[in-house]
Formats: C-alpha cells, sequence, structure tokens
C-alpha cells in the first residue's frame, strides 16, 4: 500500500492518513499476513524524496494500523536508514528496501540493530535511472553475484541471515525478455537457502507482453502467482489480497 501521489498502482488514492490506514486495515481482513507501507515511489523514473517528507506520510499511518490491529506485520518500503530506524521504533517489523542497502550507507548498522525482516532486492540502478538501456552479461548470474555480494556485506554488519528474504526486482532495471528470463529461471536463486520473494502484482510486465492495460492486469497476476508459487516463491507482494489467498489455496489443495 502506497501513500504517496505518484506510485503506478495506488498512488493518490488515499487522500488522508485515516483513510490509508483505513484501507491497510482492509488488506488485513482481506487474510494478507504483512501490509507493505510505501512513502516513496519506486516506479520507473519517479523522483526521491527526503525523509522527512516520507516519515510525514507512513508513520501516522503505521500508528494507526497498529492501534487497530497491534499485532498486525506491517512492513516499511524504503531505502533510508532514518525512515527505516523510526518506523522500527514504532512497531513496524520489516524493511522492503529496493536498492540493497546501496543508497544508504546508515542502513546496514540500522538492520543489525534492529534485526527486523529484510527484503533484499536487486535494482540495476536507482529508480530514476534505472530503466535506461538496462544491459547484463547473464540476468540470473549477474542477480545472483548480487546477492552474494550484498549478503556478505549484511551478515558482516550483524543481520542474521535468517532474517533475509530475496527480491530479484521484477520491473527494476529489467527489460521484458530480463524479467521473463528470471521467471523461466527462478528456482536459481534457491541456491541461497533463502525464501524468494515477488512483487508480480499488475506490473507493466503484463502491459508489455501481453498488451493488457493496468486494470486489467488482474487475472494475469493470479496465474503468475501460481506458477511462481509452484516454482517455491514463498511470498508475494500483491494488490489484491483476497484473490491471491483464493489462488494459493486452490494451489496448494491441487498440487501437493
Amino acid at each position: 500500500m502506497n501513500v504517496t501521489p505518484d506510485s503506478f498502482f495506488d498512488g493518490g488514492s488515499h487522500q488522508s492518513h485515516e483513510t490509508a490506514a483505513d484501507a491497510g486495515c482492509n488488506l488485513i481482513a482481506q487474510g494478507a499476513d504483512m501490509v507493505d507501507l510505501g512513502g516513496e515511489s519506486t516506479r520507473p523514473f519517479s523522483q526521491r524524496v527526503d525523509a522527512p517528507l516520507e516519515l510525514s506520510r507512513v508513520l501516522p499511518v503505521l500508528k494507526k494500523i497498529l492501534e487497530k490491529h497491534p499485532r498486525a506485520n506491517v512492513s516499511i518500503d524504503t531505502y533510508k536508514a532514518s525512515v527505516a530506524d523510526e518506523t522500527l521504533r514504532s512497531g513496524a517489523v520489516a524493511v522492503n528496501d529496493v536498492s540493497g542497502c546501496r543508497f544508504d550507507p546508515d542502513l546496514p548498522d540500522i538492520l543489525a540493530q534492529h534485526q527486523p525482516g529484510y527484503v533484499l532486492m536487486h535494482s540495476l540502478w536507482p529508480p530514476e535511472t534505472m530503466q535506461d538501456a538496462p544491459s547484463y552479461g547473464d540476468v540470473v548470474s549477474d542477480i545472483c553475484s548480487f546477492f552474494e555480494e550484498r549478503l556478505n556485506v549484511l551478515i558482516g554488519k550483524g543481520l542474521s541471515q535468517d532474517r533475509i528474504v530475496l527480491d530479484p526486482g521484477i520491473g527494476f532495471g529489467k527489460t521484458l525478455e530480463h524479467n521473463l528470463e528470471i521467471l523461466r529461471r527462478i528456482q536459481e536463486f534457491k541456491t541461497f537457502g533463502l525464501p524468494l520473494y515477488l512483487g508480480l502484482s499488475n506490473k507493466s510486465v503484463w502491459g508489455k507482453l501481453l498488451g493488457l492495460a493496468l486494470e486489467k492486469r488482474g487475472m494475469v497476476t493470479q496465474v503468475a502467482v501460481a506458477l511462481t508459487a509452484a516454482k517455491g516463491v514463498a511470498v508475494h507482494r500483491v494488490h489484491d489480497v483476497e484473490s491471491t489467498r483464493n489462488t494459493l489455496e486452490l494451489f496448494k489443495s491441487i498440487w501437493f
């Protein structure tokens, strides 16, 4: 859930902290295991915002959600150490970081201090430039090398390895073919022995592949969730929680 004016799916949807908190509570009611709360858009070509503005967007919403659901799991979508620190002190339990701890050198120390859950995500460059002609030798091998290097940094700083999940970053500095190659070979990332995390919900990859407008991508998102679950992906970051829970329940009933 994005408390921003410009995120690709729900940017600008929440006009107050109260309505944003209600939307978060609705995700919990639908069965979300965790609500991922973001105060800065990371869509391609988006512009960065400073930490005080980001905090002013997410912190009141976090507190309101936890007032209504004290045991809720809330992750914060941020790469900034100060935002992570303040929100973790206020009850967030995880950090979803598009930068792999590369944009803010203080973030690894904050993670080591709090020991939250941590989404280690690959992106080629920052959002404002990541889609400027992305190029790889072998996209899966290159991302594996990135994960290995970043894991060494994070574990070396003191973050427990069992707090980390891996996200190859679909749409973050990748062409359509890069994204499809990652999904075809997603099982190769399991060599690290860590859970895999994917954000495929309503992504532009489905528009490029199938010519689907944003509002038409729901069904293909569910198909992609089922297919990647079959390949061992453990965590799915989605907008439509209810449909995804049904998809995964159907998958488990048939597959196992």
